[in-house]
């Protein structure tokens, strides 16, 4: 494919479009002039970089306050891009002596949200409520209930415990500033979700913690210089990586599969919501791959790309051996090699360029998120059943065998449905492990091991996301994108619950409400689903799970 992308990148050039990029340019995207108006609005991330290198001092002074305050922890309460960027700061750099340690919370399952809360100590605590709209129904929920456990306490001033991220004039803005919230951030509103790295976003929780977000604004503004305006598009790292993904998923390898060093290992995290949620619609895009251990050369279908982010250590190079491999066998590799961790601040503007340039390529626009709307509105016509009838309208399993249920695929037996579920594959599919459990390594564990059972059995790609984050990742593409997904939704009787201050329904109740919306919305699509519902003690269940798909496997064979 050497060929087509230099092409491309000549075409690139006599079109300027490095150029057009930076002067906003829409119609690199579309000829519609109002959607064109509406992608506009989205490329503010362009420019934010140097208003944010000004804000460094102030940030870090609020910092610094909050450390001389004695604040122990800090929790962000946020979805999608409002939180991957500030968890990928927090795995990657910890938090400086004497700075607040950093959860993020993006779920509505309960037994996650609980066991965040027993880690902490609510009157030195500062809670991070952050969301573009405003309106996020996670976010939300998670503010109403802290919100409630700290004024609980008995302190005078509680909003002194909160801070918000958001767009200007939002509901939240509002009410932090009524609720005497210690700081409102108000982003600037031409800025998505996803492309909010650089931003508030991304750079308020880091500077919380003490990262080094000096040194990553400082790497992002080399990288928008070596992507400037007048480089050429072969030279320019963004425009180029754009390309090779585009012109990739143009000819069928359209499974983007990240190898990232150790050091930066949750990166993928936050590359996986911007390209799945970016590219994926229309019945096009490109699956991001996140996680998937390296393979042998046969576990791999022809419709992989391998992206290794490379920093040098001897994981890297045991990664690099394996990737040679695959290449000698005909698989093309991408090596992006960074000097550290601090170099993430230019691959944050690399990949938002990049993926803007795979949808240009693809003929989408990369900057709206149509389907995300699908699976809301379910949930939201679900929860208010449920307050009108006390119950969600859950429908009859198609077969039941001791703790496990199944859902979308008959059969006379557990393995016999599931088997019927994987005797669809073909090459060129992708399976999704879509889990609404806690996160817990040893909850994600047997589901894991079940991925890569299933990826070299079936020799297709695999992903793993927790519900419902992934709704605001790779959600999108799963409803948006081609109809080449095959979906295995784990659901999971929680033992315990905890209401939502305000409205009649708990976390318990919105989460599956969230499962189920999402469910439908996917079989509303003739997309190939199966919902699996666990009862009793959850890793004993998912080992049994994992033991049917071996078995279903072995059939299949």
């Amino acid at each position: 494919l050497r060929g087509k992308i230099t092409d491309r990148l000549h075409r690139f050039q006599q079109e300027s479009v490095g150029r057009r990029l930076w002067q906003h340019d829409a119609s690199i995207w579309k000829d519609d002039p109002a959607v064109q108006q509406k992608i506009r609005n989205r490329l503010g991330w362009l420019d934010v970089i140097p208003e944010m290198i000004k804000e460094v001092p102030n940030l870090q002074k609020f910092a610094e306050e909050l450390k001389a305050e004695g604040f122990t922890h800090a929790v962000l309460l946020g979805m999608g891009g409002s939180s991957l960027a500030p968890d990928v700061l927090r795995h990657t750099f910890g938090s400086a002596q004497g700075y607040p340690e950093l959860h993020v919370l993006d779920t509505t399952d309960s037994t996650t949200i609980k066991s965040v809360e027993d880690k902490v100590d609510l009157a030195k605590t500062l809670f991070i409520v952050a969301s573009k709209s405003g309106t996020t129904i996670e976010t939300v929920s998670q503010f109403k209930y802290f919100w409630e456990k700290v004024s609980s306490l008995g302190i005078s001033d509680p909003g002194k415990h909160f801070i918000a991220i958001t767009d200007p004039g939002t509901k939240l803005a509002e009410e932090g500033r009524n609720k005497g919230f210690r700081a409102v951030f108000e982003n600037r509103e031409d800025i998505g979700g996803r492309y909010s790295a650089l931003s508030y976003f991304g750079l308020v929780p880091g500077a919380i913690i003490g990262a080094p977000i000096d040194k990553l604004l400082d790497r992002a503004q080399e990288m928008s210089k070596e992507c400037g305006p007048d480089v050429e598009p072969k030279d320019n790292p963004g425009v180029w990586l754009g390309t090779i993904m585009g012109e990739m998923a143009l000819a069928g390898r359209d499974k983007l599969t990240l190898v990232i060093s150790p050091g930066i290992g949750t990166f993928g995290y936050w590359v996986e919501q911007l390209i799945a949620e970016s590219t994926g619609k229309e019945g096009k895009g490109i699956l991001p791959v996140e996680g998937e251990t390296l393979g042998e050369p046969s576990s791999y279908g022809d419709d992989r790309l391998f992206v290794h982010l490379d920093m040098g250590s001897p994981e890297d190079k045991e990664m690099g051996q394996k990737l040679e491999s695959l290449a000698q066998a005909g698989h093309p590799v991408v090596t992006l090699r960074l000097a550290g961790p601090t170099d993430m601040g230019g691959e944050f503007l690399r990949w938002e360029i990049a993926t803007a340039i795979a949808g240009a390529i693809l003929g989408i626009n990369p900057f709206d998120e149509p389907n995300v709307q699908e699976s809301k509105d379910n949930t939201n016509r679900l929860l208010k059943e449920y307050e009108n009838t006390g119950k969600l309208p859950e429908p009859e399993p198609d077969i039941t065998e001791d703790s496990i249920s199944l859902y979308g695929y008959q059969g006379h037996t557990l393995t016999g449905a599931l088997e019927a579920f994987l005797s669809s594959a073909k090459a060129g599919d992708y399976l999704a492990i879509m889990a609404y459990v806690p996160y817990d390594p040893e909850v994600e564990k047997p589901l894991q091991e079940a991925r890569i059972q299933l990826r070299d059995a079936l020799r297709i790609a695999t992903t793993f996301g927790y519900g419902p984050r992934f709704l605001h990742s790779t959600g999108q593409l799963h409803k948006g994108g081609a109809d080449n997904g095959m979906f295995l939704q784990v659901t999971y009787d929680e033992p315990q619950d905890m209401p939502i201050p305000g409205v009649p329904y708990s976390f318990n109740v919105l989460k599956r409400a969230q499962a189920l919306g999402d469910f439908e919305a996917l079989k509303g699509r003739g997309r190939r689903v199966l919902r699996v519902h666990l009862r009793g003690e959850l890793v004993e269940a998912l080992r049994q799970l994992q033991s049917l798909v071996q078995d279903a496997i072995k059939v299949r064979s």
